[in-house]
């Protein structure tokens, strides 16, 4: 039997001596870069009536089980393969892991596991290995600084959906949504102006890429586009970036739906017709780099906007494991725990 990528990586139950565990939840990434292993994540994620608020109609069903399962698996398996690291697979995952550590070093006497919403390590199986180490209060951390129904709500119902099989339900204290917390835009910076001074060159333009969402979502009251106007307003005073050398966009459409503009692409195509040469691109809702960050944007993007006249399209690193980010993590932790830590 095939060794799961996300399950090898997670240490076993680990005593809570105060009663208290620390649970990262991120979104998940597959076991492998292949199509038998993307299928069944794809299925998953592409299931959840978060992100898909049709998915439990037969119409979605049947799209999804004959046009998109039986094709779309071959193609992202291809993208997966061209950042998959031999040693340490998927960045999502690596990264992923590399913050837990991190932070598990600032908190000594407490359990800190991950979980994922899709895919290895489950958040389920997480939940439970730390309720029977002993968790009697969990922090929760969402690894998604602006609010989406399509990311933070999913990532709470995987958790309240692991606590409805237990016995024995933990207090809970989840950290709200940190798109305007000092510490996180502060890592934000730390991290473009870490990366733009190891540049050989000037870029003729800044762009600042977040996640979409259709339209008819924030129509419906998600408070998404309003928390990314929020950090970029805040991550704009902190860089000094004058204002016709910076765009903030959306990337990673699906589906046939309007989602919110500007397109990246469609930027960066118009910047290219327009004589920009060379675009700096930080994608700051993203708190690992993965598929969107490292193919998405520093291969696919990257390619277009070269084929329309730029010449270099640079992709910052996200927050990974910088230190002043782990700090940030441990802040609001620290900060959401008053009484408990």
């Amino acid at each position: 039997m095939q060794k799961e990528v996300g399950q090898s990586s997670v240490p076993g139950p680990r005593a809570a001596p105060r009663g208290l565990g620390i649970l990262l939840v991120q979104l998940g990434t597959p076991d492998a870069p292949t199509p038998q292993a993307l299928r069944p994540y794809l299925k998953q994620f592409l299931s959840d009536p978060r992100v898909i608020e049709t998915a439990a109609s037969w119409k979605w069903r049947f799209i999804l089980n004959l046009f998109i399962l039986p094709r779309r698996p071959a193609q992202s398996a291809a993208k997966y393969q061209r950042i998959w690291d031999p040693k340490t697979g998927s960045p999502l995952l690596h990264w992923t892991r590399r913050q837990t550590e991190l932070l598990q070093a600032c908190f000594p006497d407490i359990p800190v596991r991950f979980g994922m919403q899709v895919g290895n390590p489950p958040v389920a199986g997480v939940v439970d290995d730390l309720i029977r180490g002993g968790a009697l209060r969990l922090i929760v951390l969402p690894m998604y600084p602006q609010y989406s129904a399509t990311t933070t709500a999913s990532a709470t119902d995987a958790l309240f959906q692991a606590l409805m099989k237990q016995r024995r339900v933990p207090a809970l204290r989840i950290v709200p949504p940190y798109y305007e917390h000092p510490a996180y835009i502060d890592a934000v910076a730390a991290v473009i102006n870490d990366d733009l001074r190891k540049l050989a060159w000037q870029p003729d333009h800044y762009l600042l890429s977040f996640h979409g969402i259709p339209v008819k979502y924030a129509q419906a009251g998600d408070p998404y586009p309003s928390h990314v106007e929020r950090t970029t307003a805040l991550l704009i005073d902190r860089l000094g970036w004058p204002r016709e050398r910076w765009t903030q966009s959306f990337q990673s459409l699906f589906g046939r739906d309007e989602w919110l503009r500007p397109y990246t692409d469609d930027v960066l195509q118009e910047l290219a017709r327009k004589g920009v040469r060379r675009v700096f691109a930080a994608m700051p809702g993203f708190t690992a780099d993965c598929l969107e960050t490292v193919d998405e944007i520093g291969h696919e993007s990257s390619a277009l906007f070269r084929a329309a006249g730029g010449e270099t399209l640079h992709a910052c690193p996200c927050l990974n494991d910088h230190p002043q980010w782990i700090e940030a993590m441990r802040r609001l932790i620290v900060e959401e725990g008053q009484g408990w830590l």
